[in-house]
């Protein structure tokens, strides 16, 4: 298969995702280039990159293009080479060090197009105070969010609740509806690594207390996420008895996506509670029904008092999160092989897309995540690159130029020619045409019969 394997380089990658698509694109070029596959033909000249803007130079590959045939060098080199620059952007005393400051701007780019006197003289002195703040040097992103948070989100839903209009309203909830995602992705660093900021005095105090008050106002009931996600998701790692698993569903059925969302939306505040009953873990059981609990109750008696307020600062932006937490976990687990089940390599998925990793915080490097839940986000892309021979061998599934939502949608559409196209194919892939792509991602969408649950993960388990 040589002429299908189209890599869209799309401008506003990180620089770290566009280094490892070239990488891959290398690999997939030099396959075809190798003795066994004879002369390169027109096609597969095409089989590296289609860049966007297409008006770049053709053989440059720092800003995308067609890459050459003079780049195709012994493969451990390059990978040795970039697994090394990969690094150097995470490690404070390489001077290739570069941390995030703002999600849509890398700092090379703030550089290069910043006056001088700004850049040197208010970029640079923040960036100095947020590594202060921050607990890893590479995340002064988070402490940039934090403040717009606090300075925008917090002052709007107070005016609300003063000065109520539904415009505000409205405009409230649009502005919520574009921070949750980042917003949640910080939180999930959070819940994994204990915090986010500094574990010293009043910082840490900060650190454990904001998100009881910015949690509600994005969606989330407190503590629920830490209780689903970290006490429970990654514990049963989307098997029979993880109640977001998805291998009782047809992933590409609407209505067992319906199934699937309104078992979440209704009924998480028992599930959940009862899973950890029947695990012997009444404790935190209790803990996980009494939290949710609460945040309902606290929502009940906030709109009792201003229902128009509370409906637009607390109600919607929870049903929005839950929503949404559930579509983007379908396209997480929506591939799963049954000759593997159990596998973090075979039940979840890699994207290398700008919206899961330049504003989420290298969400898409969701097989990574699984397979040490502790990883700092910076660390993914090092991570995949130095065990891309094993996400190969474990016949692992890499998709570039979607997200989890777009994923799902194109499921319910049963577009899986895009979604084959979307593929990177990595291993033994790179020899599967176009129409084996498209049967391999159809087999790993098709629901699991209880029989099956018993003999793919040794016992029988029930929800």
């Amino acid at each position: 298969m040589s002429t299908d394997s189209i890599i869209v380089l799309s401008p506003e990658l990180t620089p770290s995702d566009r280094l490892i698509l070239e990488n891959l694109a290398h690999d997939i070029r030099a396959h075809h280039q190798a003795p066994s596959h004879g002369a390169v033909n027109a096609a597969d000249k095409t089989a590296g990159f289609n860049a966007n803007p297409p008006s770049r130079p053709e053989n440059g590959t720092a800003n995308g293009g067609v890459l050459g045939c003079e780049s195709c060098k012994p493969s451990q080199d390059r990978d040795s080479r970039d697994v090394a620059t990969l690094a150097g952007l995470n490690d404070p005393v390489s001077q290739d060090f570069e941390p995030t400051v703002f999600p849509s701007w890398d700092m090379r780019h703030m550089k290069a197009h910043l006056p001088p006197n700004v850049y040197r003289d208010i970029l640079l002195p923040y960036v100095s105070w947020a590594q202060t703040v921050a607990r890893y040097k590479t995340d002064a992103v988070m402490v940039t969010h934090l403040i717009m948070y606090f300075t925008t989100s917090l002052p709007s839903a107070i005016w609300l609740f003063y000065h109520f209009s539904y415009l505000h309203g409205v405009a409230h909830v649009f502005l919520q509806g574009w921070y949750i995602g980042a917003y949640t992705l910080l939180r999930h660093q959070h819940i994994h690594q204990r915090g986010v900021l500094v574990k010293r005095s009043w910082m840490q105090l900060f650190d454990h207390a904001f998100p009881y008050v910015m949690d509600p106002l994005m969606g989330h009931t407190w503590n629920s996420y830490f209780y689903h996600h970290v006490k429970h998701h990654h514990v049963e790692g989307n098997g029979p008895d993880d109640l977001s698993s998805t291998v009782r569903y047809q992933r590409d059925n609407i209505w067992h996506f319906a199934h699937y969302v309104g078992r979440f939306y209704f009924f998480v505040w028992l599930d959940l509670p009862l899973y950890f009953i029947r695990k012997g873990r009444w404790t935190t059981g209790l803990r996980a029904a009494f939290w949710e609990l609460l945040n309902y109750t606290a929502i009940v008696l906030l709109l009792r008092y201003n229902f128009r307020a509370s409906l637009f600062t607390f109600l919607i932006p929870l049903l929005v999160m839950r929503l949404g937490l559930m579509v983007g976990n379908w396209g997480q687990h929506a591939f799963v092989d049954a000759d593997e089940p159990d596998s973090d390599y075979r039940s979840s998925i890699t994207l290398i897309d700008v919206p899961s990793n330049r504003y989420c915080y290298n969400d898409g490097y969701h097989t990574s995540h699984h397979l040490n839940p502790l990883r700092h986000w910076r660390d993914h892309p090092v991570h995949f690159l130095q065990s891309k021979e094993i996400y190969g061998r474990e016949h692992a599934l890499v998709f570039h130029n979607i997200d989890y939502l777009m994923i799902t949608i194109r499921l319910m559409m049963h577009d899986y020619e895009h979604l084959a196209q979307c593929l990177v194919p990595i291993g033994n892939q790179i020899n599967m045409s176009m129409e084996q792509r498209v049967a391999m991602l159809k087999r790993h969408t098709r629901k699991f019969s209880e029989e099956e649950i018993q003999q793919k993960f040794g016992i029988a388990k029930g929800q």
